[in-house]
């Protein structure tokens, strides 16, 4: 059915570029290997660079955005800094350049990292992901402060700068204007068999070829191990848009050029510990919300007899390549309760596309979706995915909940349910993935009954929250605050709507027609990872680490450290940056918590 398949947006060709504001970009549309960022709205101030001259590097902190126009806030360089992790973990720093009259092409080289100054003893460049940060434009909340929720028809009257976040290990040399700043990041996975004890290595920061600085890194490694990402306890759904991809790269939907693409782009969130696949099984589920719609991954026809047929065709695909990547936890199908209430299907007998409308509890609603659900769940069980697919919707009022409900178990009564919205009592022993909106919460007893009934319980932030949040001006630390709040509250995950629903040229505008800048994507193309991302998942792997402390704590019956711990996770139950960033409350916790991990 190739109207299934491709859609106008998709495969629209544009020579060149044009953002979300309808600005030309001076390049080809959709670049992937190299681009120019925009020009920065905001111009040096001449006197914040007159006071020095020549060019400073030195680490910087995985806190800061570092603005372009600006030298770093840095009173004296370092050419030294100190990580620690776990094996299994992941540790970045950050480096900063700053030019004050000179401009240079940046370049630069990682070395291994050796245990004791022995080669053969080492975490290799292999383990390690290192790119130039760079710079997308971005906005603001909006001017009450509280939200970055409605509709942007004029970006002229928000505030408007070049902010760093995406991390591009695809370009190996940049050049640093006069009176400009670039930063850098360092990642190192640390192996699960590595050596505990100090490792140290360098990264080299050059200039026109020769040698700016020379950065150490001292790494410590710990004698505790994190078990793979895919076994992580964290429940972590970031919805993915295969669409986007498909546009992006100029690809047709579900060729082998657009699979090839997807390995990319999917990998990070693989790597994160993935848990759900986001499967559209029906035409536009939140309507035109993101840029690229998701289309339906089932086809639906109504025969020329008056019965229904659907074919699981792209589904099979795309879950299966989902699986191959590792993320095989859960496929959460949406939606029963789309927005628009109106489902496409192909009418055989007049060869063309029609709508049904109904809502839960018409009983055309009622027909439609058991004669549909009863067909997909014979073909889950057949493929043997029937006990991890869950019907999943979002932000649906209760009445309309309990009547899809029926619906789902009239046709299958073994159908696992998914909702992401309001915290609703009636709901607690029916829905199997609750995920509730930040600053509500599940009780205690919820919480029990859930658990000893095997449900998920988490929470997610969206363009109603101002703080914390993963905008891309959001700080850096409150991406990783997110999952140290789901250790405070005792609860499974956390789920982001968008891990990469793509504006129109997401490399170089992160703004977006409603909602505030990076609202709706986590990575870039051409498998590029980002600050906000990164932070993500430090904040997922504390999550682990602060999940083994307990479940040792609690078998060897310290419950007076039990109690010290719990303590430490009371400052994330709220963040209010007013009285303490998130940046303050990890590093506080950090270091309360170093000293109750040499208890097990």
């Amino acid at each position: 059915m190739a109207f299934f398949l491709c859609t106008g947006s998709l495969l629209a060709q544009q020579k060149e570029g044009v953002t979300t504001t309808g600005r030309k970009t001076g390049q080809p549309s959709f670049p992937v290997k190299h681009y120019k960022e925009l020009p920065n709205p905001i111009a040096p101030n001449p006197e914040k660079w007159d006071n020095n001259s020549g060019i400073k590097v030195s680490w910087g902190s995985t806190d800061i955005r570092y603005k372009k126009e600006e030298p770093m806030p840095i009173k004296k360089e370092q050419s030294q800094i100190k990580l620690q992790g776990w094996k299994g973990e992941r540790v970045a720093a950050q480096w900063v350049a700053s030019s004050f009259d000179t401009p240079v092409t940046l370049s630069y080289e990682i070395s291994d990292f050796t245990l004791d100054n022995n080669p053969d003893k080492k975490i290799s460049e292999d383990q390690i992901l290192s790119g130039f940060v760079r710079y997308v434009m971005t906005d603001e909340l909006n001017k009450d402060g509280k939200g970055a929720c409605g509709f942007r028809p004029d970006h002229s009257l928000y505030d408007s700068s070049l902010v760093a976040d995406a991390i591009d290990q695809q370009t190996k040399e940049l050049t640093l204007p006069a009176q400009s700043t670039r930063p850098g990041w360092v990642r190192i996975w640390i192996p699960r068999n590595a050596k505990a004890g100090k490792y140290k290595g360098y990264v080299t920061i050059k200039g026109d070829g020769q040698i700016l600085q020379k950065l150490e890194i001292d790494l410590e490694v710990k004698t505790h191990t994190l078990s793979q990402p895919h076994d992580w306890a964290f429940h972590l759904d970031l919805w993915q848009n295969p669409y986007a991809v498909a546009r992006y790269y100029q690809v047709k939907p579900w060729s082998k050029a657009h699979f090839e693409h997807l390995k990319k782009d999917m990998r990070h969130y693989a790597n994160a510990g993935g848990d759900v696949i986001t499967a559209s099984i029906m035409h536009k589920p939140w309507d035109g919300q993101t840029y690229d719609y998701f289309e339906t991954m089932v086809t639906w026809m109504k025969k020329a007899d008056g019965s229904w047929y659907f074919d699981y065709t792209i589904f099979d695909k795309w879950v299966e390549f989902m699986m191959g990547m590792g993320v095989d936890k859960q496929i959460n199908c949406y939606s029963m309760i789309p927005w628009k209430l109106s489902f496409q299907y192909y009418d055989q007998a007049t060869n063309s596309l029609q709508y049904i409308k109904a809502k839960p509890g018409d009983s055309t609603y009622h027909n439609l979706w058991v004669t549909m659900l009863t067909s997909f769940a014979k073909h889950l069980k057949e493929k043997g995915w029937f006990d991890k697919t869950y019907i999943a919707m979002d932000e649906r009022p209760l009445e309309d909940m309990q009547a899809a409900l029926k619906v789902i178990w009239d046709a299958d009564k073994n159908y696992k349910v998914a909702l992401a919205g309001n915290l609703h009592k009636e709901l607690i022993g029916d829905i199997d993935d609750y995920c509730i909106s930040y600053g509500q919460h599940f009780t205690t007893e919820m919480l029990t009954e859930r658990e000893a009934a095997n449900m998920n319980s988490t929470y997610y932030t969206s363009c109603a929250h101002p703080h914390p949040n993963t905008f891309t001006f959001s700080p850096p630390a409150q991406s990783e605050w997110l999952a140290w709040s789901a250790a405070a509250q005792h609860l499974d995950g956390f789920l982001r709507w968008a891990y990469n629903s793509w504006v129109i040229e997401p490399l170089l505008d992160s703004r977006f027609k409603t909602w505030a800048a990076g609202d709706t994507y986590f990575v870039y193309p051409g498998g590029r990872t980002s600050i906000r991302f990164e932070r993500l998942v430090a904040g997922i792997q504390q999550y682990e680490k602060i999940h083994i402390l307990k479940q040792a704590l609690i078998r060897q019956g310290k419950e007076r450290n039990i109690k010290k711990l719990n303590k430490i996770l009371e400052d994330f139950k709220e963040l209010k940056p007013e009285e303490e960033t998130a940046s303050e409350a990890i590093h506080e916790a950090k270091k309360k918590l170093r000293r109750l991990y040499q208890k097990i």
